[in-house]
């Protein structure tokens, strides 16, 4: 306000005005003294009253300039101490200088001056001393407020956001969710029945799908026999969420006593404004779902974040030969329609994996075109080892397995690429061949997760399977038999379908035992696939190392791991999860070790009664119901067991639910 309260300043042209009129009227006079004389008074009387109506003029406006000062300054002092923004002034050491009363009122205390800023929050403390932080959202006494900092000034201002933050909880609460609820195998089921049990069984699942609509609030519309599309909103959504959505496991109990076993697939799109998103969503959701082998809910939001509920159960065999067929021939044709096919599995790759690629660079030979298997020679586990080197003997099929930097140098844009054993991206020997492929093939036995190779060509996966190399060996059946596979070729293909099925005691249907007798009629060799997969006794006492550490942490459910510092090979924690598997009250076991690549790495088995690949996947990994792993980047065996035990925890509060 200082400019208002200026000296007058001095009116120079004025003056000069005067001085000139006074020298006209004296020359007036002196020439004409009458006539002088009168203009003086007229002059002198129209200077009098321009003087009088000027200091009016200014007097009056410095009295409005002092009166609006008056009048900012009181403004300026009510607003700082009464308008409702909270204002801190702090000092270097973060105490508090001076408060205004709104933050007096908000702390319900008094006496702040002094005190430091963490007595306000202690996220504030936090918050000042970051320099890429203006504002910072706090909680104080169930009230929200978003806080900005002047770092010159060493000011905090307090908005109070409650109301802001309710009405946009409100809004997201409200949102539009949509879901479709797929029957998974209600044509199985049905195929056999009469009309009148079809007719029971659709009143059965009708009733018990609208019976949890109408619990929840959920408006559900059935739109074939085997779908219901169902809306509901954000608010809702996190009900089922807290509930792990429980109409799986009641529709799945509720029809087993009916000799049915129906189980139920959800896909859930949420998170977008647009409807016509949501049912996209929905959908791609539902096939995620089936993909994993079904009975589970899948979540999706317009990001891609995918979350999964249920999986409580190993999926149904589903697949017929027809599909087998059809896939055959669809791959058949993308080979002939290509100059090279590169077959790749995933990092470390075992027994199934390269058993897989070896078969799918074997379609290559039958149709007339060249397939090669990518492959890290310096990344082999001892079985994989003792097999290339009873492929070395064999020249010509040894020529055709090339390290990815090879591959990458002979790739061309006609160039197939099929991935077997692994559909992450993040799996695979080396991404970089994925990045450059333009035509890409994913064959895999795991449940798909949220983690997938983008727009692939074709895809066969088949979570029921026992292995890839069942899956591979079906699809041989329906190629050109003008090339038979070798004796070699079909023990490899056979050797991972041991490996993965733990010699057929583990995830064995009838198809994996027609694929093991074709392989067989194919000439491989049950003795050879003894000698491959035949162990040193250094291996088997390192396994019992890290048995001996074994603990129960709940009923049937254990945890061992290896030594601190030591590595281990990926394929021995495998196989120490799948020992303590076979021993007496263990139902679920947890192998935990250092592997070579930096990682600590977790094995986990289970017999169905647990779902290890949800545990699994909430550390990052996956696989199946009873088979799954995943890598943790942390740097102690202990800090990957406390997770491991708090993820086991929720996944099993989860299930008691």
């Amino acid at each position: 306000m200082g400019t208002l309260f200026r000296k007058r300043p001095i009116r120079y042209p004025l003056l000069i005005l005067s001085l000139l009129m006074t020298a006209s009227i004296i020359a007036l006079i002196m020439w004409k003294p009458v006539i002088g004389v009168i203009y003086g008074i007229l002059v002198l009387t129209t200077a009098i009253i321009t003087w009088k109506y000027e200091k009016n003029t200014y007097d009056e406006t410095e009295k409005h300039i002092a009166m609006l000062s008056y009048r900012l300054e009181n403004v300026g002092e009510k607003a700082l101490l009464e308008m409702p923004i909270g204002i801190i002034l702090i000092d270097d050491s973060s105490l508090i200088e001076w408060a205004n009363p709104f933050i007096k009122r908000m702390l319900e205390d008094e006496s702040l001056i002094g005190r430091d800023l963490s007595y306000v929050s202690d996220e504030l403390s936090n918050f000042i001393n970051h320099e890429d932080f203006n504002d910072l959202n706090i909680t104080i006494k169930n009230r929200q407020y978003r806080v900005f900092h002047k770092q010159d000034e060493k000011l905090l201002y307090f908005f109070d956001i409650t109301e802001q933050v309710e009405i946009e909880e409100l809004y997201y609460e409200d949102r539009t969710v949509l879901a479709v609820l797929f029957i998974d195998n209600y044509d199985e089921i049905t195929q056999g029945m009469n009309d009148q049990s079809r007719s029971q069984m659709n009143t059965l699942v009708t009733s018990l799908v609208n019976k949890w609509g109408s619990q929840h609030d959920i408006y559900i519309k059935r739109i074939s026999s085997d779908r219901f599309m169902a809306v509901m909103n954000e608010s809702i959504l996190a009900n089922l969420e807290s509930k792990k959505f429980a109409i799986l496991d009641d529709i799945r109990e509720i029809t087993a006593q009916q000799n049915l076993s129906l189980t139920l697939s959800i896909g859930v799109g949420a998170g977008s404004p647009s409807l016509t998103e949501l049912g996209e969503l929905a959908q791609s959701s539902l096939d995620l779902v089936l993909g994993r082998g079904g009975d589970q809910v899948a979540i999706k939001q317009p990001d891609g974040k995918v979350k999964f509920y249920g999986g409580k159960t190993n999926p149904v065999e589903k697949r017929t030969r027809v599909r087998a067929r059809v896939i055959s021939h669809a791959l058949r044709d993308l080979i002939q329609d290509s100059d090279q096919v590169f077959v790749m599995g995933h990092k470390m790759p075992d027994m199934d994996a390269i058993g897989a690629s070896m078969g799918v660079r074997k379609m290559a030979d039958m149709n007339k075109v060249d397939g090669y298997v990518v492959i890290d020679f310096e990344l082999l586990d001892n079985s994989t080892n003792r097999l290339m080197q009873v492929v070395k003997e064999k020249s010509e099929l040894y020529d055709r397995f090339l390290s990815p930097e090879t591959v990458l140098s002979k790739m061309t844009e006609k160039s197939l690429v099929v991935v077997v054993d692994t559909h992450k991206p993040s799996m695979t020997i080396d991404e970089r061949i994925i990045n450059k492929a333009s035509k890409i093939v994913v064959i895999d036995h795991h449940r798909r997760g949220e983690e997938f190779i983008d727009s692939p060509m074709l895809v066969y996966m088949e979570p029921y399977a026992s292995s890839t190399a069942e899956l591979v060996t079906e699809l041989l059946e329906y190629q050109p038999k003008h090339d038979k596979m070798t004796m070699l070729e079909a023990t490899a293909l056979l050797a991972g379908i041991i490996v993965d099925t733990k010699s057929f005691t583990l995830r064995t249907g009838a198809r994996t035992f027609e694929a093991a007798s074709y392989l067989r009629t194919n000439g491989a060799d049950t003795v050879l696939v003894q000698k491959i997969l035949k162990e040193d006794l250094n291996t088997y006492l390192e396994r019992a190392q890290i048995v001996k550490t074994t603990e129960f942490i709940h009923e049937g459910v254990v945890i061992a791991h290896g030594e601190k510092g030591q590595i281990y090979n990926s394929v021995l924690i495998a196989q120490t999860a799948d020992i303590l598997l076979s021993m007496k009250d263990i139902t679920a076991s947890f192998v935990v070790a250092h592997r070579s690549d930096g990682k600590i790495g977790i094995s986990a088995r289970s017999l169905g009664e647990m779902n290890v690949q949800v545990v699994m996947e909430a550390l990052g990994g996956g696989g199946h119901l009873t088979n799954a792993a995943t890598q943790l980047e942390v740097h102690t065996i202990e800090e990957a067991i406390s997770r491991l035990k708090d993820t086991i925890e929720d996944v099993l509060e989860g299930s008691k639910e």
